[in-house]
């Protein structure tokens, strides 16, 4: 079904967004890279379960679940020995894909082995996958996927409501003019890049009356750029700018108990080089910033008080619904297992890639 209404109705409910028990297999940020030094070992709790994360001699960043298989021991209570990790009570020691290999009493150790989570870095994070190999590349910004980036830490927040929710905010076209007065119409052309991640461009960003628009036109006459790239329903890239200097915002969030939202914001841009490149650097993430405290002062108090639930969709929230749809169809994981959502009604993995919203014509 198309829009060809106004205001249309829907009876089906999605099952997977903005659903507190549920989450997308993916990448998903865990802490800022510059907190976990050489040799220390911490203990993380993302998606309901218990982690430990640790940094060995070779600086890699390793994953384990939390506790060791002997006596329940929680490992972020040991230490970090070259590349391996010992636990305190017992000082079974483990190493990075989880093996045991010392057992102090045993001349040889048992055949045990800990949960090991793919983990990597990148833009200054730590990133772990919730699934058994990555089937995706890290999140990255389309236009900057094949070139050198520089990258700054922006706030991290913690919001209300469900990180597919906060998503929605930046293709909610109705919202950029009841509440930032840019009164262009905001036509948003969607694209598959892989199956967990969806993109979404406008181009006729172009209103004389705004304040942004006010500022920039007069160096510049052509429309204005606002690209967005979605992963797992939780992970967003915005580029926005004129041609000539393009801005990038990542939004890393993830799930937390409630229903709620844990983010970072991380302000990405085009490696340039020498010491005028580092300068142009720090300058563009520092506009960049700029930009993005003005985009979104105004949205954070919407974050803390709403209750999604779009009972009404009507024909400009088709981008909304798109991402929905985008969201459903992708591998669903249970809060604190992470294993595999069923429903209720015994919906087969076959039927959920063929789930369609009637409002949306794909």
């Amino acid at each position: 079904m198309n829009f060809n209404s106004q205001n249309v109705s829907s009876t089906r409910k999605p099952k997977t967004f903005n659903n507190p028990e549920r989450f997308i297999e993916g990448w998903y940020w865990v802490t800022p890279s510059r907190n976990l030094r050489v040799g220390e070992v911490k203990p993380i709790t993302i998606f309901g379960r218990d982690l430990v994360i640790y940094r060995g001699k070779d600086k890699r960043a390793i994953t384990l679940d939390a506790y060791c298989p002997h006596m329940g021991a929680h490992l972020a209570e040991g230490k970090v020995e070259g590349n391996e990790l010992r636990c305190f009570f017992h000082h079974w020691k483990f190493d990075a894909e989880g093996i045991c290999v010392d057992i102090p009493c045993l001349a040889e150790p048992l055949p045990v082995k800990l949960k090991s989570w793919p983990t990597a870095e990148k833009y200054g994070m730590i990133w772990v996958w919730t699934g058994e190999t990555p089937q995706q590349p890290l999140p990255f910004v389309p236009e900057l996927e094949i070139v050198d980036c520089v990258s700054a830490l922006g706030s991290h927040f913690v919001t209300n409501c469900h990180p597919n929710v906060v998503m929605v905010n930046a293709i909610d076209a109705q919202h950029f003019n009841t509440v930032h007065k840019l009164l262009s119409e905001f036509i948003f052309d969607k694209q598959e890049l892989n199956q967990n991640a969806i993109t979404f461009s406008n181009i006729s960003f172009s209103d004389k009356d705004s304040f942004l628009i006010k500022l920039i036109r007069p160096f510049y006459k052509n429309a204005i750029t606002y690209d967005l790239c979605y992963w797992y329903g939780s992970t967003g890239t915005v580029t926005i700018g004129p041609k000539f200097l393009h801005f990038h915002i990542m939004f890393a969030l993830r799930l937390v108990e409630g229903g709620k939202t844990e983010g970072q914001t991380i302000f990405i841009a085009k490696k340039r080089q020498g010491i005028f490149g580092w300068l142009s650097n720090r300058v563009v993430l520092w506009l960049t910033k700029i930009l993005v405290h003005y985009f979104i002062q105004d949205d954070t108090k919407i974050f803390q008080t709403i209750r999604f639930d779009l009972k009404t969709p009507i024909k400009v929230d088709q981008s909304i619904m798109q991402l929905i749809n985008h969201v459903e169809r992708q591998k669903p994981l249970m809060w604190g297992t992470w294993n595999l959502a069923r429903s209720r009604d015994g919906e087969n993995r076959e039927n959920r890639e063929k789930w369609r919203d009637d409002l949306v014509n794909d």
